[in-house]
């Protein structure tokens, strides 16, 4: 006879789980109980949003599942905003949550939440387990949905009498999975993929357009291949950054909102867009209406849902990135003969530079250019939401896929710094930096206190320019520099870190970053960089008043 608490547990390590970032609770005692003996590490955070956010780190780093864990009520609820989190980028993670018992279920009983109903907008699966004996199959069948096809968040709900029913184990489960109605489509149409290959044959100036798609199916070698061998120039979302190298002569960085202006030009100009792994979201199209408006589409994507969601397209291929490109490389026939089109490229990136007014002042590009150059491409790069999201997409050379953690979708506020904790149990030998600005970082501070307890080597770079940046960015070109509640009081962090035994250093001066990064890198430990930068410096293409950035992707004021 086993528990099923134990069941769940061996469940798991079944399912190869190894690190669990979660909170305990009454109803879910019988689970921290048996995880106490198990060989599964359980890091204990500080907020269960953070065990989502840490959990979502480990899945993108590592390409596996990641899992959390939190107790009923609140606890379940606190892990609201990482699900929604990991739902809109598409990342594979388990939420197992605790449940007050089955007889007590719709009895408003204390720390009581359906948190099935709650989730069930913003996960692609949720369970609410009612037999012990369901609890194996439940389990290995959340691991395949979050893990296949497009990736996604899976939260499977636990009252506490079924953790502690003990029952005969006798469960046998099947390596594969098969479930009525949900039958992802890998490979795509061989008719639909010629189509695409003849569209490329007889275009003037194509574009390939690639996003989180090709990262989450592991596609960026096939993706690289693929543009060399037909030479047409990539631009990627910010999901899609790290697909192809920051330094690749084909590679015209990101595109849309806050992208490079080349990079628009190019999508405003192309006569064919090949879209791979993308959803066409608002960030990058602005006006949807004129966006691409010369361009034939193909759009590649395994989520039949999204093709021609948000924009009409000409020839959609359902299936796998990696699995389509595969089959494009090996049935290309001709090579790319676009100079002309290369040649207008060349010359809006030597007209529109990534630039920045550099004057001896504390910049926050010239801070991620320095960190750049002294990783070369080696470790990961967590961020925050906001300015110093995208300066660090704008300015720093990602060259490898997994290389970039961000909130993309939802834009969350406060995820970088505990998915950064996420991301170091997924990589552990790699460095791994967290780059925040000073109001992101305030929204889970308190995970100072795991780093702290772990000795977990993540490195905070805060961009302190004491606003809310982005946001009175905004006001700034919109609203005549009426800051309304985007000023933030200044913060010792420094003092904050050394709080929980953690080293420090406030930089003030250009001249100072090239050693404070160095030293923070040199650390064993974790590491608090607080970098007092220029104020109202703003993210590029974002000057004058935003005017260069309506006339490109027509935008208009929010």
């Amino acid at each position: 006879m086993k528990t099923g608490a134990k069941i769940l547990i061996e469940a798991l390590q079944r399912e190869g789980v190894d690190t669990i970032f979660g909170y305990p609770g009454g109803v879910v005692l019988p689970i921290y109980d048996e995880l106490y003996d198990s060989s599964i590490r359980h890091i204990l955070v500080r907020h269960e949003q953070a065990a989502a956010h840490a959990a979502d780190g480990f899945a993108r780093a590592s390409g596996r599942v990641g899992v959390c864990l939190a107790t009923s009520g609140p606890g379940a609820c606190n892990l609201v905003t990482g699900i929604a989190t990991a739902y809109m980028d598409s990342i594979p993670i388990v939420a197992v949550t605790g449940q007050v018992p089955t007889s007590l279920l719709g009895n408003d009983a204390f720390q009581e939440s359906d948190i099935t109903g709650i989730t069930l907008p913003i996960t692609k699966y949720n369970y609410l387990v009612k037999a012990a004996s369901d609890l194996r199959r439940v389990v290995h069948e959340a691991f395949y949905i979050a893990g296949t096809g497009r990736p996604g968040p899976v939260l499977i709900d636990l009252p506490k009498d079924v953790s502690t029913d003990q029952v005969q184990d006798t469960t046998s489960i099947s390596e594969t999975v098969s479930l009525r109605g949900y039958q992802p489509t890998y490979h795509g149409h061989i008719r639909q993929i010629d189509r695409a290959l003849d569209l490329i044959a007889g275009a003037e100036r194509p574009l390939i357009y690639a996003g989180g798609g090709v990262i989450h199916s592991n596609a960026s070698a096939e993706l690289v291949a693929f543009a060399e061998r037909i030479m047409v120039p990539v631009t990627t979302t910010l999901m899609g950054l790290g697909a192809i190298p920051g330094d690749h002569p084909l590679n015209l960085g990101m595109l849309g909102m806050h992208g490079t202006q080349y990079a628009n030009y190019a999508v405003t100009e192309c006569d064919l867009l090949l879209a791979i792994g993308v959803r066409f979201d608002d960030r990058v199209t602005g006006k949807v209406a004129t966006f691409a408006p010369n361009a034939k589409i193909v759009h590649i994507d395994i989520d039949p849902a999204e093709i021609g969601k948000n924009k009409k397209v000409d020839v959609p291929i359902v299936g796998d990135v990696k699995a389509v490109l595969h089959v494009m490389n090996d049935r290309l026939k001709k090579t790319g003969r676009w100079e002309p089109w290369l040649g207008r490229i060349r010359a809006w990136k030597e007209k529109y530079p990534l630039r920045y007014q550099d004057d001896g002042r504390l910049r926050p590009q010239h801070i991620i250019r320095e960190l750049s150059a002294l990783l070369k491409g080696e470790g990961i790069i967590v961020s925050e939401v906001g300015q110093n999201q995208m300066w660090t997409a704008l300015h720093y050379t990602f060259k490898k896929p997994r290389s970039w953690i961000t909130s993309g979708g939802l834009g969350t506020m406060g995820y970088g710094f505990p998915a950064a904790i996420g991301v170091h149990f997924a990589r552990p030998s790699e460095p791994v930096i967290d780059i925040a600005g000073d109001g992101s970082f305030q929204m889970n501070i308190q995970e100072l206190g795991t780093v702290a307890q772990y000795r977990i080597p993540v490195k905070a770079m805060i961009l302190n320019n004491m606003y809310l940046g982005m946001v009175r960015q905004w006001q700034e070109l919109f609203y005549d520099r009426r800051y309304s509640y985007t000023e933030l009081p200044p913060v010792d962090f420094v003092k904050i870190a050394n709080a929980y035994g953690i080293d420090g250093i406030r930089v003030d001066s250009r001249d100072d970053v090239a050693s404070a990064l160095k030293a923070a890198l040199d650390t064993d430990g974790p590491f608090v960089l607080d970098f007092r930068i220029e104020r109202e410096e703003n993210v590029f293409p974002m000057v004058p008043a935003g005017a260069a950035l309506n006339e490109m992707i027509g935008v208009r004021q929010p």
